[in-house]
């Protein structure tokens, strides 16, 4: 009897220990972006910004990105793509805007990966932009329309050197478009890594 209350005792706390470490959490998404300049690795964040990555990967599976350009570029700051093609037409959003979801922690430090958005802070649809420094003043200070700022989903794990070759890339305006590149730079494809 004696060993047999040892022996459930045993599995008892063996059973615990396990439950005690939780479940191993999900390693992020890495989404690979083609560029016409190379390849960017992407690392999402689905457990700080779920609705954003969620969003983001929509317009991935669906293949929205592919043949869109970085139409808004400027160095020392960002490189803006996701909403429009080679000739400059703006391609229409497919989903809904989403909610800003800033306010999760994450910077707009040099590398990171936003979404970009009009004056309403819950106006995010397809178009993100990588800084390409560190920029404090897009992160958010609080929620009201000049405090929401940009919600960061994700970052570069490899490939930063791509994101630094187009921030370089000379500019012009184009119709009534500033910063375009004057040499188009294709986002030809983004696809899941894992």
């Amino acid at each position: 009897m004696k060993h047999l209350l040892y022996g459930a005792l045993a599995i008892l706390l063996s059973v615990g220990s396990a439950g005690a470490a939780g479940p191993k959490a999900a390693e992020p998404q890495q989404v690979e972006m083609s560029t016409s300049k190379g390849k960017i690795v992407l690392e999402l964040y689905a457990d700080k910004a779920p609705q954003t990555v969620k969003n983001f990967l929509m317009y991935v599976d669906s293949r929205f990105y592919d043949n869109t350009i970085f139409h808004r570029v400027i160095p020392s700051f960002m490189i803006q793509g996701g909403g429009f093609t080679g000739d400059l037409q703006r391609k229409s959003a497919t989903g809904s805007a989403i909610k800003n979801e800033a306010d999760n922690g994450l910077k707009n430090d040099r590398g990171t990966i936003a979404m970009a958005r009009t004056g309403d802070p819950h106006s995010a649809t397809a178009q993100f932009f990588i800084n390409s420094k560190n920029n404090d003043f897009l992160n958010f200070k609080r929620k009201d329309v000049q405090g929401w700022g940009y919600a960061v989903f994700g970052r570069v794990v490899k490939g930063m050197q791509v994101v630094d070759t187009i921030s370089q890339a000379a500019t012009g305006v184009r119709g009534p478009y500033r910063d375009v590149p004057i040499e188009p730079i294709f986002i030809l494809s983004v696809r899941r890594l894992k």
